[in-house]
């Protein structure tokens, strides 16, 4: 079993794709498979494994959507030339079901890649549902898509995944009044915070829901590391940290931003009587800024 850890490290993933489809074929060439097959790069997850990897380990899955015709639009399930395709990491390299296989050897072909995999083929890959959870490696959606029109060949086809949400790290410190052990968090919570959005993955936008309200982070290190996978958003001023029944509540002056492709560090320090900010850092995958001040009150 892995042991999944937070992962602040790189900003996207690159996974290679080699050819696909279900349809009628032109004889192969000694140029071009008729089979897609798959290899990975180096790449980022939100789950780093027990020997520090954040690369893709046996049993990782990906989905893979193909299609012909234009690259600015996707077709109906029925017309797409590969559809949720999962790829499973096995012994080193990746096997599809369905097998992948080109629709002909003239027709451009475009490409989107999805991680997690899903369990069901998205209907509308321009605007479907998404929502996070507490669990970090569920909820990191990273998408690929490949529009540069590739006809079949032998060649892999190249796919860069991107973080399309934003990570949030509440880290925690405690003043000498509680003691050496410091206190038993029973939970840190953002409030009035939108868990669902729209996604667009032809385009890699997201479009936060209107519907907001409470939301766990999930635990990290008990009582001093809590973080989660967040839809990009703004408007989210609130953080309560829950000890022995008692809320902490910080409260920002501004609104924190969540941004795609970026994750947010907020350092608090808890007293008995106030919780106060140590400093905010606003980092993308590899760098950011950083915005300090600020005391909250119980």
């Amino acid at each position: 079993m892995k042991k999944y850890l937070f992962n602040m490290a790189l900003a996207s993933m690159v996974c290679v794709l080699g050819s696909c489809n279900n349809g009628e074929k032109d004889p192969v060439t000694n140029d071009a498979s008729e089979y897609i097959t798959i290899s990975t790069n180096i790449l980022t997850r939100v789950a780093v494994a027990e020997n520090g990897s954040q690369e893709f380990e046996n049993g990782d899955k990906i989905s893979v959507y193909a299609w012909t015709g234009s690259k600015a639009s996707v077709p109906d399930i029925s017309q797409r030339v590969v559809d949720n395709a999962i790829n499973t990491l096995a012994g080193g390299t990746w096997q599809a079901f369905p097998q992948m296989l080109w629709k002909n050897m003239s027709d451009e072909h475009f490409f989107i890649g999805v991680y997690p995999s899903n369990a069901q083929s998205i209907a509308n890959l321009e605007e479907s549902d998404f929502e996070v959870n507490a669990n970090l490696e569920e909820s990191d959606l990273l998408v690929a898509t490949n529009l540069n029109g590739i006809k079949a060949q032998a060649n892999p086809v190249s796919l860069t995944f991107d973080h399309l949400l934003a990570k949030i790290i509440v880290n925690l410190e405690f003043r000498n009044q509680w003691g050496a052990d410091g206190p038993e968090v029973a939970s840190v919570i953002l409030d009035d915070v939108a868990t669902k959005c729209k996604v667009n993955y032809l385009q890699k936008t997201v479009v936060a829901g209107t519907e907001r309200g409470t939301f766990a982070l999930a635990e990290v290190k008990a009582n001093q590391s809590y973080a989660s996978i967040v839809v990009p958003q703004s408007g989210i001023k609130t953080i309560k940290v829950n000890i022995n029944g008692r809320d902490y509540v910080y409260q920002h002056d501004t609104d924190i931003d969540f941004e795609g492709g970026k994750y947010t560090i907020i350092n608090l320090t808890v007293g008995r009587n106030e919780l106060s900010l140590g400093s905010i850092v606003i980092n993308d995958w590899l760098k950011g800024d950083e915005i300090s001040g600020g005391e909250a009150l119980d």
